[in-house]
């Protein structure tokens, strides 16, 4: 029944969906007409709150496709290549690939959300290479899917963005709330109870879904599994530039003396936070580097993957701006906290975050939305407040599973179409959302 059920989303999704790209526009012509339809903004109004919105999130832009491309960086240097190779070899069976890379991704996600996404595409190549060597057969777009889906538990982890806001001393909300720290929200029991619960469960339910051998699709063998490959250098005719480009010394300076800050910024009462989190990567990527040639071909590398953010992110910025400046996001949340107690108002939080999530795929740039909205409610009605937060984190990741735009470099790499991954997405979408409502039900 799960394999035909499944199959029947991968049928609806090879049909019907288009290019993330085509969705954002779409999303942003449905927003326009739902602000000019339900609130008293004019439509000539709208279009200028989409402009003024388009660049409103360009510093966080930047240290997302930083995370991004860093995380890139890191996954493609030699010694981490060199452990995801290892790792592949220890695949026995199509079942434990499917398994172990949704177990992996979901692991990697907890420390980075674009080492979650990265490194799992970039080992799905090496796993359906390594298979296809030793005549296992692995359904190509389910294992991608597979790593795509593990990564959702990533707002639950290190690079949280709605828990990382809290625990920075200067957020916007800090005059109401004060400093949340990680104890109350990423590290809470309730949200610990959360990762194990979909440690557990996904891995299982999305290797049951694999397809009959008949069906199956194998990763095109001339698919390029982007492997860092050792060049044979000839110094005796190089310039004394291109020596140092090639020598490994310059970036273990450079990424020892970042080390020296790093540690000493965690030392002196620094926080974890989108930042330091970006320079951990850069000192990480610059340490396995083989030389500052070697880093650059690694973040041009990189660039491609991170490329399309450049395009959708601002796009999303838009609507938010619509959604906020014409008051439809205000008006939208504010129809579910009417109907919400104390009690219910985290679940009202989980649904209402979910759908908001469509339009705004930004776990920081929701919070901007959504936070004031919902903190106020929650101050007003009694409600735990980090929780309350939590719900905004888990409804945003819920629909990430379909909401196409975090999936644009997990396909860059696996050479991919939404429409391949889609149908197990949704059957991601469902496992998660049944262990995110039991919790904020009954925990």
């Amino acid at each position: 029944m799960l394999r035909s059920m499944t199959g029947f989303f991968v049928r609806i999704a090879e049909r019907w969906m288009p290019d993330p790209l085509v969705i954002a526009i779409a999303l942003t012509m449905v927003c326009f007409g739902g602000a000019v339809i339900f609130t008293p903004f004019s439509a000539v109004q709208t279009v200028d709150a989409w402009g003024e919105g388009y660049w409103s999130l360009l510093r966080f832009t930047a240290q997302m496709i930083l995370v991004l491309a860093l995380g890139h960086v890191v996954a493609h240097t030699r010694p981490v290549n060199k452990v995801l190779v290892m790792m592949a070899g220890l695949v026995t069976s199509a079942r434990g690939a499917y398994i172990g890379l949704t177990a992996l991704a979901s692991l990697c996600a907890l420390v980075s959300w674009g080492i979650g996404l990265i490194v799992p595409a970039v080992l799905a190549r090496i796993i359906a290479e390594n298979c296809r060597e030793r005549g296992i057969r692995i359904h190509f777009p389910l294992l991608v899917a597979c790593g795509y889906s593990g990564s959702v538990v990533g707002m639950q982890g290190l690079s949280a963005s709605i828990p990382l806001i809290l625990n920075t001393p200067d957020h916007f909300l800090v005059e109401k709330i004060g400093l949340i720290g990680l104890e109350h929200t990423i590290f809470s029991p309730w949200s610990l109870t959360i990762v194990v619960a979909i440690l557990l469960c996904l891995p299982i339910v999305l290797s049951l879904a694999a397809p009959d051998d008949k069906d199956i699709v194998e990763m095109p063998k001339s698919a390029d599994l982007h492997e860092e490959k050792l060049e044979v250098i000839d110094r005796s005719n190089m310039t004394p530039s291109q020596k140092l480009e090639s020598m490994r010394l310059v970036t273990l300076v450079l990424g020892a003396f970042g080390a020296f800050y790093v540690v000493r910024f965690f030392l002196t009462g620094g926080s974890l936070n989108l930042n330091s989190l970006n320079m951990i990567f850069v000192v990480l990527g610059l340490l396995f580097a083989d030389s500052t040639k070697h880093y650059i071909e690694l973040l041009s590398n990189a660039a491609k993957v991170a490329g399309p953010f450049l395009i959708q992110y601002p796009l999303y910025a838009g609507l938010m701006g619509m959604m906020a400046a014409s008051g439809l996001a205000e008006m939208f949340v504010s129809g579910f906290v009417s109907i919400s107690s104390a009690d219910t108002l985290p679940i009202f939080t989980f649904f209402s975050a979910a759908l908001l999530n469509l339009f705004i795929p930004s776990a920081g740039g929701q919070w901007a939305v959504q936070g004031p909205i919902m903190t106020e409610a929650a101050l007003q009605l009694g409600a735990d407040i980090p929780r309350v937060a939590m719900a905004v984190a888990v409804g945003e990741v819920w629909t990430n599973a379909i909401q196409p735009l975090y999936a644009v470099p997990v396909l860059a790499i696996a050479g991919l179409h939404i429409r391949d991954i889609m149908g197990y997405s949704v059957l991601a979408l469902m496992v998660n959302g049944a262990i995110y409502l039991t919790a904020l039900t009954f925990f």
